[in-house]
């Protein structure tokens, strides 16, 4: 975590903060998770179980990202399941909720409609927050992160990287605490490094913005570009895509002078993809290629690399360490662009904790 010092000014200042607090919380998740295991006696109700996660906006890319490191396993915005929740319980025998505030209407709604639909399924809850709607919800079990985990800003970052690992740590507790062992000792030397490089990057961006990954880090992509889009209050066009899903039509969106952000794969097959892809911009002479990679591993296919946080750990474990890096490039653009990244709304346009939901009472026939 920064010094003081550090913080330049108090403009963004609580993003910035936590940003670079998450290293250090990553151990607290793990406690915190693994005494819910014990307390909740999860081992034994998640074994063999088909589990749903979900949650709402930053917090949905959260469940898919969890998902994405459990086989078996899916995720469902609350957004999706609270008004076509039938459809999407066929077979589930545990939902998940995750959240930071659990105070957005639809959190506390999905536990009660699904509690109505489907008593027999086991409601789980994991939030930084303990004075919640979410918290006094019909759940069967609740954990709750540390608390400095409840962002103060306006965008969710520390939130997100914990509640990732907190799904993450309930399937592979062991895989999630070598990960965290490992790469939040790196982090407090890397982090100043792709801090700089972020900064350098937004300088290069002009309007548009592609950000590349692979499956199973597609809900990283689309939360690095919810945070360009929610840091800046849309100035910039953004578009999420895959690396084999761009040439389908998206690839008629990269100008010359688009900032096209690519996380590197793990896996050496989905990294050839990647790369035969990179390849072809550049021959059509399109786009800015940044790269979050290994620097010995870019093979020259970058204008610029932003170091990778755990480029040799398995893609489904990745998210909570490489989000970071579009963290920082939304927290820079921000600045650039004269907002304040802690409020970068302030006609309230996008609220901290999400207003003017409605909860409709349900029908029987749904």
């Amino acid at each position: 975590m920064p010094s003081d010092k550090s913080i330049e000014s108090d403009t963004g200042a609580f993003t910035r903060r936590e940003i670079f607090q998450q290293p250090a919380l990553w151990p607290t998740t793990l406690e915190r998770i693994q005494s819910g295991i014990q307390r909740l006696g999860l081992k034994q109700r998640l074994a063999a179980s088909r589990v749903l996660f979900t949650g709402a906006g930053t917090s949905a890319y959260a469940a898919g990202s969890a998902a994405a490191g459990w086989p078996g396993s899916l995720a469902v915005p609350t957004t999706d399941l609270l008004i076509d929740t039938g459809r999407h319980l066929t077979g589930v025998d545990v939902v998940i909720s995750l959240a930071r505030s659990g105070g957005s209407p639809e959190s506390a709604a999905v536990v009660e409609r699904v509690r109505a639909l489907r008593p027999d399924i086991f409601q789980l809850a994991i939030t930084c927050n303990p004075e919640s709607a979410l918290a006094r919800s019909a759940l069967d079990g609740i954990i709750f992160l540390d608390p400095r985990s409840n962002d103060r800003s306006l965008v969710m970052t520390s939130s997100f990287s914990n509640l990732v690992l907190a799904g993450l740590a309930l399937f592979q507790p062991d895989a999630a605490q070598a990960a965290v062992k490992t790469y939040g000792a790196k982090a407090e030397t890397l982090l100043p490094v792709i801090d700089q490089a972020c900064g350098n990057a937004a300088a290069r961006v002009r309007d548009r913005i592609v950000i590349l990954s692979s499956s199973p880090l597609q809900d990283w992509a689309r939360e690095a570009g919810l945070k360009a889009l929610e840091m800046t209050a849309g100035t910039f066009a953004v578009v999420t895509e895959t690396f084999l899903g761009l040439r389908h039509g998206p690839m008629s969106f990269v100008r010359a002078d688009t900032l096209v952000l690519c996380l590197l794969s793990s896996d050496p097959v989905r990294r050839l993809y990647e790369q035969d892809l990179l390849r072809e911009l550049r021959a059509k002479n399109i786009g800015v290629l940044i790269g979050i990679a290994e620097p010995s591993e870019a093979d020259g296919l970058f204008d610029a690399v932003i170091p990778a946080m755990a480029p040799h750990l398995a893609d489904a474990l990745r998210t909570p360490f490489e989000i970071i890096a579009p963290q920082l490039l939304g927290y820079h653009l921000s600045l650039l662009k004269g907002m304040n990244p802690d409020n970068p709304s302030p006609g309230g346009v996008i609220n901290r904790v999400v207003q003017g939901v409605t909860i409709h009472a349900a029908r029987n026939s749904s």
